[in-house]
């Protein structure tokens, strides 16, 4: 059977070329790739003997643009596993957007400029003296170098997690632009929602946690769930780690004060699980929930030793006994601007 439109539009937005200067695409071999990871998660593997049988997991060391099997017909395979699952479109469309994630994730890497002593250097007041100039400006370099990467990491995840989690759920999010969900002290305008998915809208969260943000950050949490309830949604908090704190329970509260669902630890993913269908509950537990349940068990203190060496063309991370290499041998971005002064530096100075 031919592939519907819609599955034709899948397909194109893998291969498209994701926006930005660090924009990432899908070659037919990367697609055949990520079709053979698919065929064999769902034990279809006897049905497709062209398929290599020893193509790698998607979660190891090999790095995400070497992951390609080509001489394949990647329409002809996808046509045909279509045929035995139909929910494979979606598996595919999701198993996809992470890949390119972690494609430009890793292209990041290898481009993100070192900064410059015009961006950091009013910085090393705060520690002139502690080192030589030269050992301080070093500390500076890598220090803004980590911090912008971490940055980016934020970012880039943003575009992907969420996204990911609501297609499996067979939801889509929606900004404040073209939300429908509308604010209760301005009608006018919309309100972002990680999911909407019939008539409930979904927040998910990895963790609520004592630390959060300001207090108008905080403030906007708790509406969230009464501008749902006067946009006749129900509102769903989702919390995938049930660690209790005051935050978690009070954001609860304003959640079940709405009439709202609330779903936390176990609870949350079964209830993404029954959200899914049993093909895409099998993505969520293979590539979100297992890795985060690994990283969550894993308590990185005492941290463990840590070295970072530049070379002319990579970068040598290595923690504890194992390290990781950045290839640096592509050409760097143009520097980014220099960080804003905070609205509220003046504050911290007398007389000012």
């Amino acid at each position: 059977m031919p592939l519907t439109q819609t599955q034709r539009t899948i397909v194109e937005k893998a291969r498209a070329l994701s926006g930005g200067e660090q924009g990432v695409a899908l070659t037919d071999g990367m697609c055949s790739y990520l079709l053979a990871v698919i065929v064999r998660d769902l034990n279809h593997t006897a049905q497709f003997p062209e398929i290599p049988a020893d193509f790698p997991q998607f979660f190891d060391a090999l790095p995400a643009k070497d992951r390609t099997i080509d001489q394949l017909n990647f329409l002809n395979l996808f046509e045909r596993l279509l045929a035995i699952n139909g929910d494979a479109d979606t598996y595919f469309a999701c198993l996809a957007a992470l890949h390119k994630g972690r494609l430009k994730y890793e292209k990041i890497l290898e481009t993100q400029p070192i900064p410059t002593i015009e961006q950091v250097g009013p910085r090393g007041l705060l520690q002139y003296g502690q080192l030589s100039a030269s050992g301080l400006v070093g500390l500076l370099f890598w220090r803004k170098w980590f911090y912008d990467i971490d940055n980016r990491a934020a970012q880039e995840t943003g575009y992907v997690f969420e996204p990911i989690i609501a297609a499996a759920i067979g939801g889509a999010p929606a900004s404040a632009a073209r939300s429908p969900i509308k604010r209760h002290s301005n009608r006018q305008k919309g309100r972002q929602a990680d999911c909407i998915r019939e008539r409930r809208a979904y927040e998910f969260k990895m963790r609520v946690t004592i630390a959060a943000s300001g207090q108008g950050r905080w403030r906007e949490e708790l509406e969230f769930p009464v501008d749902c309830r006067d946009s006749d949604f129900t509102p769903v908090l989702i919390v995938l780690d049930a660690t209790p704190n005051p935050k978690l329970a009070a954001l609860r509260a304003a959640f079940e004060a709405q009439n709202g669902e609330v779903y936390a630890g176990a609870e949350a993913w079964a209830h993404l699980e029954e959200a899914a269908g049993p093909t895409m509950a099998l993505f969520l537990e293979r590539y979100i929930r297992q890795p985060l349940q690994s990283l969550l068990a894993n308590n990185a203190l005492p941290l463990p030793n840590f070295t970072a060496e530049m070379g002319e063309t990579s970068i040598s991370l290595t923690i504890g006994n194992e390290t990781l290499v950045i290839d640096r041998t592509q050409p760097e971005a143009a520097p980014e601007a220099e960080d804003p002064i905070p609205d509220d530096a003046a504050d911290a100075l007398p007389g000012v």
